[in-house]
């Protein structure tokens, strides 16, 4: 989702290209965020970057998750429940979220700086990757799903795997 929000506010000189054909500056202005160019590039990774913390503070809330976790009777050992478990998936969730902001900054910008570089017409970008891994992962995820269903006596008999039987 980060991504896909740099990448609209990025279309935004686009626009103005072409609301303001004729003028230099506008032109000049643009062709700054044309992919590959260091301005676009460098643009784009703080967008992707930023986005990433907006996302992440409007999709997971510590003191919901912190409150779920007390009315559950779950814990985190150590840390004290309410208040002070909010405070601390707060911590764990702005340390995690640099490190992976980086990281979908990185594979992002990537295939725009090789596209820049090697002057290749095959564009492969990261955004096709995460989704292409995404996939692939949730498949796997979804077989092994399903032989395990398979492999299920029921709940009602044993309620047990089956096992491969050796003779």
């Amino acid at each position: 989702i980060p991504i896909i929000f740099a990448s609209s506010i990025l279309f935004v000189p686009s626009m103005l290209k072409q609301f303001f054909p004729e003028s230099v500056p506008v032109e000049d202005f643009t062709n700054m965020f044309v992919p590959g160019h260091p301005v676009h590039d460098s643009v784009y990774a703080l967008l992707i970057v930023f986005f990433t913390y907006f996302y992440t503070a409007i999709i997971f809330n510590p003191m919901d998750i912190a409150d779920n976790l007390k009315k559950s009777g779950g814990f985190i050992p150590g840390i004290r429940p309410g208040k002070k478990t909010a405070e601390y998936l707060d911590q764990v969730l702005s340390r995690i979220t640099l490190p992976g902001s980086f990281f979908l900054a990185f594979v992002a910008v990537v295939p725009f700086l090789m596209l820049g570089s090697f002057n290749v017409s095959f564009y492969f970008g990261g955004t096709s990757v995460l989704i292409v891994v995404g996939v692939a992962l949730d498949t796997l995820q979804q077989l092994e799903y399903h032989l395990q269903m398979r492999n299920y006596e029921g709940f009602l008999k044993k309620g047990r795997l089956r096992g491969r039987r050796t003779y």
